[in-house]
């Protein structure tokens, strides 16, 4: 079964479960058991065995994910306990006017955070849901918010952890240089900008459609906390501590620049390598642990001799903490076993999609659409921008490699169909954490964020058409542009406003 066509079958049983039942952690479960039993042909305790061994490797591998998003998850309690996210709630609810300027801070709080979409994420989610809530803006509306501003920024970012997976994905003895490749892409990925440029726009009119002005609507007459996430953390006012504006801040700014410090430290800044080469070579995940650590212990010393919180309510923010991130640590640990289950090692999902792509590349002029309906496929089927990456890049390469303007136009079309896909699928672990940051219920992020990911992908597509034909990035950045001009304005003419 492995690398044929049946190897698709796990994750697709997983998806159709996922949106019939809206029991995630089951579709999960089953999807993943499929696959065991593709693989070893039917044999129920091979099956079982398997799928504990892939499980055990993947949580092995991405461990240092895991421990940081307990630490972030205990450093948010704290935080929580000390009272500081209640006073910065009550500036902020003072101060911000209305919820078009709520949406708009938490976006431009996602631009800022563009090192790695794992941190935006949680970073944004925890900074700004106190202030969402107080202006009722749905937790999917939220969710859609911090997620449209991780991955596709990360992708267009010259230092950031997306940047260095892509320059990793070049084919071993490639004389291309991964990173100015990578460099030359970020004009014309086009989900990515038209994504960014759409999110404003929803965010300015308020012209949501679709699944999500269903749940706007329903937030603006009923606002309620999703049922798995009510009382996380939140203590009582006479609970709190004293904890001040500043008390927010600077955790999180410290969480911040020792993340960032860290993926230089990884990458080599010491050994004399430059700041691109030390972001080009980091190991991300190990960043984002020894920065969350720092600022975790940054946080006890602020608040412990200050007594802005006590010892014992201090250490009580770590079952708290733990007990937050469950929902996202336990459906990160089945998504990943479920593309362990699909990678090369069992039943080659990669492999049967690229040799399909490889057998019809002779059409030169629609290798781009290709591409990118290919890499939205395969994202949105493994929920993995970088395994996508890593699988069609060196097709690509292989295939177009001696013309650099296609080349650069192909891969971008890789990148960003690879991030379009990441947005729909359920499985995507960056869509678990938008869920997880924003502390929404999963399966409404998915439903409600699918219509404005097609919306933004079919303007893409033609604009990728355009460029296959022409052989012309920006001339297909124009025809994109233009579309998704277009689709504003029957919005614009066509859906009535839901701010209130």
């Amino acid at each position: 079964m492995a690398e044929s066509i049946w190897s698709i079958l796990p994750p697709v049983i997983t998806i159709l479960l996922a949106l019939w039942t809206k029991e995630v952690y089951m579709s999960l479960i089953i999807g993943i058991f499929s696959g065991a039993m593709l693989f070893t042909g039917g044999n129920f305790l091979e099956s079982t065995l398997t799928m504990f061994k892939v499980m055990a490797d993947k949580v092995g591998g991405n461990v240092n994910i895991l421990v940081f998003l307990v630490i972030l998850g205990i450093l948010v309690a704290a935080i929580t306990r000390s009272g500081a996210t209640s006073a910065y709630g009550d500036w902020a609810a003072r101060t911000i006017k209305g919820k078009r300027q709520a949406s708009l801070i938490t976006a431009l709080l996602g631009l800022v955070i563009f090192i790695d979409d794992y941190f935006n994420c949680l970073t944004v989610g925890t900074v700004m849901r106190p202030v969402t809530d107080k202006f009722k803006i749905s937790r999917a509306k939220l969710a859609y918010i911090i997620d449209a501003m991780a991955a596709p920024i990360c992708i267009i970012a010259p230092v950031s952890s997306w940047a260095a997976a892509v320059g990793s994905s070049l084919p071993e003895g490639s004389e291309i240089d991964g990173f100015s490749l990578f460099i030359q892409t970020i004009p014309f990925n086009l989900y990515a900008w038209l994504t960014l440029i759409f999110l404003f726009f929803i965010i300015w009119t308020g012209k949501d459609f679709g699944a999500m002005a269903h749940d706007v609507k329903r937030s603006n007459e009923n606002f309620e906390i999703p049922k798995e996430y009510q009382g996380n953390g939140e203590v009582h006012k006479d609970q709190q501590g004293n904890g001040k504006i500043i008390d927010l801040i600077l955790p999180l700014l410290v969480l911040i620049v020792a993340c960032v410090y860290g993926m230089l430290y990884t990458g080599g800044i010491h050994e004399g390598k430059s700041i691109a080469d030390a972001f080009a070579d980091c190991d991300s995940s190990k960043s984002l642990v020894l920065g969350s650590f720092i600022a975790f212990v940054f946080t006890g010393l602020l608040y412990l001799p200050r007594k802005v919180i006590s010892f014992n309510a201090f250490c009580d923010s770590f079952g708290w903490g733990f007990k937050a991130m469950t929902p996202a640590i336990f459906i990160l640990c089945l998504a990943w076993t479920l593309s362990g289950i699909c990678s090369d090692k069992y039943l080659n999902l990669g492999g049967f999609v690229g040799g399909i792509v490889s057998a019809n590349a002779t059409l030169i002029m629609l290798l781009p659409p290709i591409f990118f309906l290919v890499a939205i496929g395969l994202a949105f089927a493994t929920g993995t921008s970088w395994g996508t990456f890593g699988i069609l890049i060196p097709i690509a390469v292989a295939v177009v490699g001696s013309d650099p303007q296609m080349l650069t136009i192909c891969v971008a079309a890789i990148l960003s169909g690879a991030v379009g896909g990441d947005h729909a699928s359920p499985i995507s672990d960056t869509t678990i954490l938008a869920s997880a940051g924003a502390q929404c219920d999963h399966l409404d992020h998915v439903s409600t964020q699918l219509p404005y990911v097609m919306t933004v992908a079919a303007c893409s597509l033609i604009g990728y058409v355009v460029d296959g034909f022409t052989g012309n990035g920006w001339m297909g950045l124009g025809a994109a542009l233009a579309c998704l001009f277009v689709a504003m304005t029957v919005i614009s003419s066509k859906v009535k406003s839901l701010d209130k």
